[in-house]
């Protein structure tokens, strides 16, 4: 048996999760209080830019920061508002998003276009040291 496919276990994670364009995921941040969450590396950050208002969490920090009795555990996190998370083309996010599903996270989506559609969109991106100085 060889070993699956990244790309199969997208597709897989993608049946399983709620997955939202760039617009929508801008509408609920407007009108239901969701939180984006941006998943990319800090390096990917500082290079493209960031979605405004966003909470950075390095994908190798989230489980840890999303779970209560962790001890890296961020309040952001406990507030019971939809996390909709973000990477750069919606991959990683949809692996994320359906591991937080494992977890029990019950408002949990994902742009599934990344940071790429969202730009793509003429969503509101700002550049890395303004959203560090938003923190």
């Amino acid at each position: 048996m060889g070993v699956k496919s990244v790309n199969e276990m997208v597709a897989e994670a993608k049946t399983r999760i709620d997955n939202i364009s760039p617009a929508e995921a801008h509408r609920r941040v407007i009108e239901e209080n969701a939180l984006i969450v941006d998943i990319r590396d800090v390096r990917e950050l500082q290079r493209e830019g960031a979605i405004p208002d966003s909470v950075h969490a390095p994908r190798g920090m989230l489980e840890f920061w999303v779970s209560p009795d962790s001890p890296y555990t961020k309040d952001v996190f406990q507030e019971g508002r939809e996390l909709i998370l973000c990477c750069a083309g919606g991959g990683r996010s949809a692996l994320s998003a359906d591991t937080m599903q494992d977890m029990g996270v019950e408002k949990v989506s994902h742009v599934e276009t990344g940071f790429g559609g969202w730009r793509a969109d003429g969503m509101p991106v700002t550049d890395y040291d303004t959203f560090r100085s938003q923190r």
